[in-house]
Parts: structure tokens; sequence; C-alpha cells
């Protein structure tokens, strides 16, 4: 499933310039037992099974071993996605992003300091809650309903993450700044060449050349968007 869409446009492109890199690590190969059994059936009845406290912990104590340094096996924080997370958002996101690096970027997009993250994708009914309070584990959502396993989240969540590294999106630093969630809002409507198309302009104040213009359509533009389908966000930003 990795590196899946990850190994396309910028975010693969930066995974081939060496500014992120991942290992896929197999739960199965930490199993205890010749039939490398991860899940049991969980405790109090009900559907689903439960992934396994032990199998894990083995995965778990597997990557940290496998850190290259004391200073890498301690800066790694496990996250563990689950609908019953913390829901994932673009402050979220820059707030993990900003932990990335302890120390600031040299300029290259490498991190001096690295921050690693463990991205633990559970499946069947979910994991052992011992696993979680013995490891610290954070909990994320990447929205209001329940999917098959975490490794789709893991991706959104890795994506979400990778963009905002230095030299992966182009058009300079503002370039991941006027979008939805990081105005405030959601974004205004974008149009490109040609001007008319199917019978249907682009506003003339885009063409007209006037900056001050062009931006105050853009924030009210951005405000009606807003208001129509995210109201709280408005609410938020209040």
């Amino acid at each position: 499933m990795f590196p899946g869409t990850l190994g396309g446009g910028v975010v693969g492109r930066a995974l081939e310039k060496g500014i992120w890199s991942y290992d896929a690590i197999n739960i199965r190969d930490f199993a205890t037992d010749n039939y490398k059994t991860v899940d049991d059936e969980q405790f109090g009845g009900g559907a689903g099974q439960v992934m396994l406290a032990e199998v894990i912990a083995n995965a778990i104590d597997g990557v940290r071993e496998r850190a290259k340094s004391k200073e890498q096996r301690a800066n790694n924080k496990i996250i563990y996605f689950s609908p019953r997370g913390k829901l994932l958002n673009q402050k979220t996101v820059r707030e993990l992003v900003g932990a990335y690096c302890i120390r600031p970027n040299d300029g290259q997009g490498v991190c001096n300091t690295p921050l690693h993250y463990t991205l633990l994708c559970g499946r069947y009914e979910g994991i052992d809650q011992r696993v979680i309070e013995e490891y610290d584990i954070m909990e994320i959502s990447i929205g209001d309903y329940v999917l098959s396993g975490g490794e789709i989240a893991a991706q959104v969540f890795i994506d979400s993450c990778v963009r905002l590294l230095n030299n992966v999106v182009g058009g300079g630093a503002d370039a991941t700044k006027n979008e939805s969630f990081e105005i405030g809002g959601l974004e205004w409507p974008l149009y490109t060449r040609p001007s008319v198309w199917r019978g249907r302009e682009v506003p003339e104040v885009l063409l007209s050349g006037h900056h001050g213009q062009i931006d105050a359509w853009r924030r009210e533009q951005s405000r009606i968007i807003t208001r129509e389908r995210r109201p709280e966000l408005l609410s938020r930003e209040a």
C-alpha cells in the first residue's frame, strides 16, 4: 500500500530528493505464533476482532531498536489512526510539522534533528487499549467516518504534512499559505485561461490588474463560501 499515492506529484518528488522518507513495517512479522496471528476476540463480547497488544508492542519496540541513534529513539512520536481520535485539521498539521524540526531547517529542506513519527495503521475493530496507554500513543482521526484500515488515513496524514516542508511545493514560502483553512476560511473561486469558456466569463475584477481590488474580491468570496458551506470556521475565527 505504500508509497501508493505518495509516490506521485510533489510529495513523490520530495521522496525522491530525500526531503522525507519512510519505512513500511509489516505488523504480522512480529506475531508470536506459527500462524502469524495478530488479532483475537474482544473481552466482553461483540463483533469484530482486536489487534493483540503484544504483537503491536513487538513491532513498536522493533522500530525503536532499528533507530540509528539514541536521539532518534527519543524523538519518536507514535500516532494511531482511529475514528475516536483528535480530528486532523490544518492547525494540527502545522503544529506537527513545526515539531518535525527540533532545530531550524538548514535551508535545503532537510532537518538537522528530525522528529520521527511512527504511524500505526490499525485493522479489524481496533487495537488493545493497553498499548495506547503503555506507549502514550496519540490518536488522530481524518474525519467522521470509518475506514477498513489506517493505511489510507496514514497517507492523508503524510501528504498533508510533507507538502508543508521546505522545497516541496513550488511557488516559494507563500505557496501553501493562501489556501483553505490557512486564510481563516475556505479558498475563493479560481480561474484560468480562456477568459470565456462555454459562455461563462471570468469575473471582471480578476482581469483588471488592480491587486487591491482583487484581494478584496477574494476575501469577500472566501467569506461568502465559508458562510454557506462551513459557517463554524467563521465562528472559530471570531
